[in-house]
Order: structure tokens, then C-alpha cells, then sequence
């Protein structure tokens, strides 16, 4: 049974902090005044603006640290990712979740905060949040930005989206798992790694070779990750590449070949992805799943 934190209410503690890239203090400041006009008290970790040389927010100990110091902290309610790139492999399995799983709060990120929202679903069986990141603020209070502040106090979410020509009919009702396709790729096999039978699976991804994005699904075919699935959820592959001589394929027509032989319902053009068009969805929650000749509709129950 999956454990749900507790929704947040005004006056709530969010903690930011950069367990992945480097992400510069300013790109964040939109993010904490959203948050504090919404009621919340917001704080800043170190590694935020951090005066780091390199590719990461800090060092790998000071990153974990941060962490570990908001993941134990009663006083913390929600742990906003300012942004991901790739770090938190480095240091998930140095992590202490004994406080944190007698008193959960929500995590919040996407891209390589896959990881955590794995780790969290398969050790843990605590629900968490893919969702917009610091960054994503400076857009304004859209409808993306909005989803967030409703998932995060409570709101059940309804979406829906165009339909597709590559969509499969049909409706499903499970618990939803997945996120990053590069990072649950490389979470096969590992103690984070996730359990999708019977589960409805979302994918995106953003900055890969057409090949690679094909090779990583095959990964997944292999390893049994595609064939029990209860619906599938393609959001944004956004940012593509090809190689010089063309793989032949564009990223929904690769997808839609490689489950083809299955018959669970299948959505394309799910707004969730690595730009604007990023709707919330919480990790381990059952949602049902509606596709047919009308708009796809991904509702939680």
C-alpha cells in the first residue's frame, strides 16, 4: 500500500535545494516569491547559487548532505528540486530514509529526480511529485504552474489532451509510475528499480539521439518493463537528434513499433515533459487512464 504525505497547508515550510546541477540563485527567484504569495514559508539550501566550479550544485557530500538535512527535518513539509542535469545516482544509496519514512513529505522534481521518485515507490512505497522545478516559474501562473499548487494541496488532478493517430483505445485504472526514460533506463537493475506490471507508465525525455531513445526502450522491452503494463503514457521527447546518416524513424513512430504487439492503451502527446507543458502527476497515486476518438483524459481516483 502506497503511503501518501500529508497535502500542504499555508503557512507550511517548502525546502529548495539542488541535489543534481548547478542551478544559479536568480533563475529561482520567481519560484520562492510564487511560493510565499501562496502562503508558504520557503526555505533556501546552500547548494542553490552555490559557488561550485563545476557541472553539480556542490561536491557530492555537501548535495547529500543538504538532502539528508531536509529529508530529516520535521519542520519541512515539501522538498522542491530547484533543477535535475544528473547527480542524485551519485548519492542515493548514502541516503537515510528512517525519519523520513515514519514521517513522509512530498518530494518534488522531475528529469534526474526520477531517481528519487523511484527510489521512493520501490524501497519505500511513499508517493511523491513529477512535477515543474524552479525554473519552470519564470513562465508565470499557468496552467502547469497552477497543477503544481493544486497537486500539492490536495487537489485531485483531471487532465486531458488532444488525441493522436498512434493512441491505442481503450481505458485503464492503476497506480502511476514512471518519469525520465534515460534514468529509468539506467535504474534497471538497481536497487532503485521499478516494478511497472500492472501499472500505468508515463515516459519523456529531452536531448537524445533518435537511436539512443530506441535502444533505451528495448532496454525496457527486455527487461519485461513493457509487457504487463495496465496503459502507457508518452509525453514530450523534446529536443531530439538524429545522427548523420538517419536512423529512419521519428521518436513517436520508434515508440509506437516497439508496443505495438500489446493491447493496453496507449496515449501520445502527454503534456509532461522537459518544457512549459509539464502537468503534475504524483508517483504511486491510481489514476484511470481514457483513450479512444475523443481528447485522452488521465484523471486521479
Amino acid at each position: 500500500m502506497i503511503k501518501i504525505p500529508p497535502y500542504l497547508q499555508k503557512g507550511d515550510t517548502i525546502g529548495i535545494t539542488c541535489p543534481a546541477g548547478y542551478m544559479a540563485a536568480g533563475k529561482a527567484k520567481a519560484c520562492i516569491s510564487t511560493l510565499q504569495k501562496w502562503g508558504f514559508e520557503v526555505m533556501v539550501g546552500k547548494t542553490l547559487g552555490s559557488r561550485s566550479k563545476n557541472y553539480f550544485s556542490a561536491p557530492d557530500e555537501e548535495r547529500r548532505d543538504e538532502l539528508q538535512a531536509m529529508l530529516d527535518d520535521g519542520n519541512i513539509k515539501a522538498i522542491l528540486c530547484g533543477r535535475g542535469g544528473y547527480g542524485v545516482g551519485r548519492i542515493i544509496d548514502q541516503l537515510d530514509f528512517t525519519k523520513f519514512k515514519k514521517n513522509p513529505k512530498w518530494i518534488i522534481g522531475f528529469s534526474d529526480i526520477t531517481v528519487l521518485h523511484a527510489h521512493l515507490f520501490s524501497k519505500l512505497s511513499i508517493a511523491s511529485l513529477h512535477a515543474p522545478m524552479a525554473s519552470a516559474f519564470n513562465e508565470g501562473e499557468n496552467e502547469f504552474i497552477k497543477a503544481f499548487k493544486y497537486a500539492i494541496t490536495g487537489k485531485k488532478a483531471k487532465y486531458s489532451c488532444n488525441t493522436h493517430a498512434f493512441n491505442r483505445a481503450g481505458t485503464a485504472t492503476a497506480e502511476l509510475v514512471g518519469g525520465n526514460l534515460s534514468l529509468l533506463a539506467h535504474l534497471t537493475g538497481t536497487a532503485s528499480d521499478i516494478n511497472t506490471k500492472n501499472k500505468i507508465l508515463f515516459l519523456e525525455d529531452n536531448g537524445e539521439y533518435i537511436y539512443n531513445i530506441d535502444r533505451m526502450l528495448y532496454q525496457l522491452k527486455r527487461s519485461g518493463k513493457l509487457d504487463k503494463l495496465a496503459g502507457l503514457v508518452i509525453g514530450g521527447f523534446t529536443d531530439m537528434s538524429d545522427t548523420d546518416r538517419p536512423f529512419g524513424k521519428k521518436v513517436y513512430e520508434v515508440i509506437k513499433e516497439i508496443v505495438a504487439e500489446y493491447d493496453y492503451p496507449v496515449c501520445f502527446g502527454f503534456p509532461v515533459s522537459h518544457v512549459k507543458e509539464n502537468y503534475a502527476l504524483k508517483i504511486g497515486v491510481r489514476y484511470s487512464l481514457k483513450t479512444g476518438k475523443g481528447r485522452s483524459v488521465l484523471a486521479e481516483v
